[in-house]
């Protein structure tokens, strides 16, 4: 790597963590104001707002890197342009191509760093910030093993084994102590359908209450039953995207299809985190034709606005594509694919037609 490459690399890649920098601060700042209308709703305090912004900082940084690198190479490359660099550098017979190959090695550098925080770091936070807020929001233990979903409410125990699509419940358990911590009743449902306002309806009821001597046991086709908990605290043992890494996307994806289940909203997300490496290198060729051989005349504050322009409506025709293809079960890895080929397709005739 000669002095002027490293050089745009350097310069790149510093632009771009400064960009990446600024957009998490502001998107946390955003997410700060949003989690203080749960302020005060059970454990839920500042330092705990703290912390999950802190958690969730890894996911966002990843999703980040894309759109800084975009403006990290439009605020450097184009500063580059305006100082007459790039003509020096043309000048000094180094081509477009060269120029270009440089801003990618930056891209690569980036990528990196990404695929480390996106793969290892992000998905065990998320799930831990996920488990966080819900935990202090509803003042509940809850804890997930081989058997599903355990959570404690006051003197009872309940063992949640599936959830379901619609958000009922599958497979529910409840134990309830005495005080004296003896097991008291076990209740043990098939179906639980959330009514609202802490209501529930269990569904094939089995019951048996457990005396010092000898145990009752009964059935019931439907009981009512109360409990605080509701669809949020139940978010903990539902399977997130987000909090899986490509690896664990792509088993989970398997075992959706041998139990002849949907996959397809994995499928996509598997396929967008295997391409996102591909996007960052996609925003450095957008930003390519607003610094290089293109409307030199344009300042640098045009010429950001037009890349973020692009860069934004890349961001909704890439989300527009995804939904489509979810719901007119398109394949997932072409709806994933498309919007970045063609953004990259017309950055690249776009340098070609301006060198």
């Amino acid at each position: 790597m000669n002095v002027l490459t490293f050089y745009i690399v350097r310069e790149v890649v510093k632009g771009s963590l400064v960009a990446v920098i600024l957009l998490l601060t502001l998107f946390n700042l955003f997410s700060f104001s949003d989690e203080l209308k749960d302020l005060g709703q059970g454990g839920y305090n500042l330092q705990t707002i703290l912390w999950f912004l802190t958690l969730t900082s890894p996911r966002v940084f990843y999703e980040l890197v894309p759109s800084s690198a975009l403006l990290g190479s439009l605020f450097v490359v184009g500063a580059m342009a305006n100082n007459r660099e790039i003509i020096a550098m043309r000048g000094a017979g180094l081509s477009v191509a060269w120029i270009i190959r440089s801003i990618m090695l930056a891209g690569l550098v980036l990528v990196v760093v990404a695929v480390l925080v996106g793969e290892f770091v992000a998905p065990p936070c998320e799930r831990a910030a996920q488990l966080l807020k819900t935990t202090a929001l509803h003042d509940g233990v809850v804890m997930r093993s081989q058997y599903g979903m355990w959570l404690r409410e006051g003197n009872s125990f309940i063992n949640v084994r599936k959830i379901l699509d619609d958000g009922s419940l599958a497979d529910l358990r409840i134990y309830d102590v005495g005080e004296d911590k003896h097991l008291q009743r076990v209740t043990q449902a098939e179906r639980a359908q959330f009514l609202g306002d802490k209501q529930w309806r269990l569904e094939g009821v089995k019951h048996s209450e457990i005396a010092p001597q000898q145990i009752f046991a009964g059935a019931q086709e439907q009981q009512a039953w109360r409990s605080g908990i509701d669809s949020d605290l139940l978010k903990v043992a539902v399977v997130n995207s987000d909090n899986l890494s490509l690896y664990d996307l792509f088993m989970y994806i398997d075992f959706l299809k041998q139990n002849n289940q949907k996959s397809q909203s994995y499928e996509l997300a598997f396929w967008s985190r295997l391409i996102n490496p591909f996007v960052t290198f996609v925003m450095l060729m957008v930003s390519a034709p607003f610094v290089i051989g293109i409307g030199r005349g344009v300042s640098t504050g045009a010429r950001i606005m037009m890349g973020i322009v692009i860069g934004m409506t890349f961001n909704i025709f890439d989300r527009i594509a995804g939904h489509v293809g979810l719901v007119y079960d398109m394949n997932p890895m072409l709806m994933a694919m498309l919007p970045s080929t063609l953004v990259f397709c017309c950055a690249l005739y776009a340098v070609k037609r301006g060198s």
